[in-house]
């Protein structure tokens, strides 16, 4: 269902939960950057009508997702700041053709980024306790649908082998980019 080609290890929750105030930190900024992200897409690609509600309806979730990860900082007396950004999403942008391929590339990669969040969380939900495990829990369903949204999106626009194949390409350049991520405390990390 997520179509990654590539696995987290199961260390990287431990490490994750041991560090999980700059996870919850990191864990607000991607909230909020595929908020920007679905507006964005909005925006670039408004001669697409049907991209509209559809990206309108996961913005507006994604800003609950960052409100939701606010209230689980504050409550653990961690200010939300300013945080450098990982290399993750950058890379995988650096796959993103140019022209009539760009809107495909968009949303796979949006796909991808979705998928690897909703399979780092279902980790992390299974090495927490309480409220965070909860919160991550809760947050499963959201992001499969992302991914699928995503997905769905693509396959309006273009045909299913194009988006097959091109996904596959995106796929094994995301599982390059995670297995050689720096190692810190951040959702899309190597460990």
């Amino acid at each position: 269902m997520l179509h990654l080609q590539s696995a987290t290890p199961p260390e990287w929750a431990v490490h994750a939960a041991q560090h999980i105030d700059e996870i919850l930190l990191d864990h607000a900024h991607c909230e909020k950057k595929a908020a920007s992200n679905a507006l964005g897409l909005i925006y670039r690609f408004q001669q697409h009508p049907e991209l509209m509600v559809p990206l309108s309806q996961l913005a507006r979730e994604e800003l609950r997702h960052f409100e939701q990860v606010l209230g689980h900082l504050e409550r653990r007396g961690v200010a939300f700041d300013r945080q450098v950004p990982s290399s993750y999403g950058g890379r995988l942008h650096e796959r993103v053709r140019k022209g009539e391929h760009r809107m495909i590339d968009l949303l796979l990669v949006a796909a991808l980024i979705e998928a690897r969040s909703c399979e780092r969380m279902k980790l992390l939900s299974e090495v927490l306790e309480g409220e965070l495990q909860l919160l991550y829990k809760g947050l499963l369903a959201s992001e499969a649908r992302h991914t699928t949204t995503f997905l769905d999106l693509a396959r309006a626009f273009f045909a299913d082998d194009a988006v097959r194949a091109r996904h596959a390409e995106l796929a094994a350049w995301e599982a390059e980019v995670i297995a050689t991520a720096p190692i810190e405390a951040r959702l899309h990390s190597r460990l």
